[in-house]
């Protein structure tokens, strides 16, 4: 935990190889001091067939899943941080985007709680 999933058109990675946008993200989750950095979890999904308004624009959607308990100027920092940072690494894609979804503590569960 947290999980920064980062959904983009396949193009993306034509402009940046996986890796580096993985540690650029990487380095801004743990730059907000509100994970520890060895929870911190990024991956990218790319896609060669999707629309953006009905065309094939590029863009970059990054999904992060987190454990409850920040509050939501926490949340919009993170998001602010993240999305700014694809902004100074792509300038010239239109589409950059970041939601946060919480996990419930209470029905959360992993494999060092067996």
């Amino acid at each position: 935990m947290p999980h920064f999933v980062i959904d983009c058109a396949s193009s993306i990675l034509e402009l940046c190889d996986e890796a580096t946008l993985n540690e650029a993200i990487h380095k801004v989750a743990h730059s907000t001091d509100l994970f520890v950095e060895s929870d911190i979890k990024v991956r990218v999904n790319s896609f060669d067939s999707y629309l953006v308004g009905n065309k094939q624009e590029p863009f970059i959607h990054v999904f992060t899943h987190i454990m409850q308990g920040r509050t939501t100027e926490q949340k919009a920092a993170l998001s602010k941080a993240v999305v700014t940072k694809l902004n100074e690494m792509f300038p010239d894609i239109k589409n950059i985007a970041m939601n946060i979804n919480d996990f419930e503590k209470a029905t959360y569960f992993n494999k060092t709680q067996l």
